[in-house]
């Protein structure tokens, strides 16, 4: 079973990397119905079956580098359900040994929500908040089964300590950087990844076509491929992304920083210095796409590295939630 887990782990950092690099290559429309692929289960090729899709679909003609985009997701997430399923099936079977049931199980409904989110995105053509919520939902299915990953690894039995101080300030952090995580997929949702150009500020007048109300509600569209909004709507998504990102960027040195610096095991010393390193990374890859006018390579990484970052905050959190003690630090 852990090695399933472990298998599962990885292949989930792969379907957020393709689900990345889908929606950033503009391909989740590539397929316009769900789950086939112009009703079948592989992008047409045939010349008859292009033919046929094509009529069936006058709105989407077929695109193959689209299609195969979406459906090479889509293939890679249905094995990751299977492998989820698997799990959640020997877990049962070893609940008499001491296994808990409650994280695979979990799993198992975050995986059919996930799958119905996928539907969602194809069938309400982008709405926003479904694929914000389609992106949130793959991070989910990460970090669960990171936790579940090292809780197989250190033994279903040992159970973590009382909550201390350290612990809620690794929550918290954890909490804001979600928070930062839904901002960024309300961004990207929203194709406002370039409403601001320039760096460190937006472009002039930026402050007086702020529209908040706007920026965060759904006008109604045919479809929202390319965004619906305005561009002060825009623009204000994606300055309040970058507000987010300050607020993160400092909360998360501070805490990599005392982990680092204050007098406690290795691991949660090496923990806030990993911590501290992916931070980095993930700023510079955000100055990056802006710079750089968001290259796909390098926006994919600044999602991959979001995910990473998730995953050093679960870690961070399991660890400090296993010291002895209240912690005063």
């Amino acid at each position: 079973m852990r090695k399933l887990v472990l298998f599962s782990l990885f292949l989930a950092v792969f379907v957020i990397i393709l689900g990345a690099y889908t929606r950033l290559t503009d391909a989740g429309l590539g397929c316009p119905d769900w789950p086939g692929c112009y009703g079948l289960l592989s992008v047409p090729t045939a010349e008859h079956h292009v033919a046929a899709a094509n009529e069936a679909f006058p709105d989407r003609p077929v695109e193959a580098a689209k299609a195969w985009n979406e459906m090479i997701h889509r293939y890679f997430a249905g094995a990751l359900g299977m492998c989820i399923f698997t799990i959640a099936a020997m877990a049962f079977r070893r609940r008499h040994k001491g296994q808990s049931l409650r994280l695979p199980f979990f799993l198992v409904g975050l995986i059919i929500f996930q799958a119905i989110l996928g539907m969602l995105t194809v069938t309400l053509n982008l709405l926003p908040v479904v694929v914000m919520g389609h992106l949130l939902g793959g991070f989910t299915i990460l970090a669960c089964l990171f936790l579940l990953h090292l809780k197989l690894r250190d033994g279903a039995r040992i159970k973590p300590r009382r909550i201390n101080r350290l612990t809620k300030a690794a929550l918290l952090g954890t909490a804001i950087l979600l928070m930062q995580i839904s901002l960024g997929g309300w961004t990207s949702a929203n194709y406002a990844a370039l409403a601001c150009t320039e760096f460190p500020v937006c472009e002039d007048g930026w402050s007086v076509r702020l529209d908040f109300s706007g920026a965060f509600s759904v006008p109604y569209a045919e479809t929202y491929e390319y965004g619906a909004h305005g561009y002060g709507e825009r623009m204000t998504m994606h300055i309040v992304h970058r507000a987010g990102a300050v607020v993160t960027f400092l909360y998360l040195l501070w805490l990599g920083f005392r982990l680092y610096t204050k007098e406690f095991a290795t691991p949660v010393k090496t923990a806030g210095l990993v911590l501290v390193g992916v931070l980095m990374i993930q700023v510079t890859l955000g100055v990056s796409n802006i710079l750089l006018s968001l290259p796909v390579l390098v926006a994919v990484a600044h999602n991959i590295v979001a995910a990473c970052l998730l995953l050093v905050m679960v870690w961070i959190t399991y660890q400090v939630s296993r010291v002895q003690g209240e912690i005063h630090g």
